[in-house]
């Protein structure tokens, strides 16, 4: 058996369609759209929690009204991908502008050696954001 104790609180997929009837195809199209969450297993597999039942018969209620899923993704308070993107990267830029700062005054209190080092400490994503966030300050 894989993946520890998730199998007793949480559900497979199959399961999860069994238990509410709706097919797996349904569940895979709502939780690529957020309107599910799913935890991925080492297995990659995606378990449900317990949850995740009634939420598909709200959304399946709510469709049977006439809703899209657009406005079943507001009914259910769901940020919009959009949305949860500029957040996400607001944070981030924050975060980035913070840490680039302090790496300034670093490297203006040093000399060219540490640098490198101050690089190779950095990841390769974090250098390239840093660089249009310079790019975007110097401007």
């Amino acid at each position: 058996m894989g993946g520890h104790c998730i199998g007793t609180e949480k559900l497979k997929i199959g399961e999860l369609a069994q238990k509410t009837g709706i097919t797996k195809r349904t569940i895979d199209y709502y939780t690529n759209l957020g309107l599910l969450e799913a935890e991925r297993s080492e297995s990659n597999y995606r378990y449900y929690d317990h949850a995740m039942i009634d939420r598909l018969y709200f959304i399946e209620q709510r469709k049977q009204e006439g809703l899209s899923l657009g406005e079943i993704q507001e009914a259910l308070n769901i940020p919009s991908y959009e949305e949860i993107d500029v957040q996400m990267l607001r944070l981030k830029m924050q975060d980035l502008e913070h840490d680039v700062s302090s790496l300034l005054e670093q490297m203006n209190n040093q000399d060219n050696k540490n640098i490198q080092s101050i690089k190779k400490n950095v990841s390769p994503e974090s250098i390239a954001l840093m660089q249009s966030l310079l790019l975007l300050i110097n401007t």
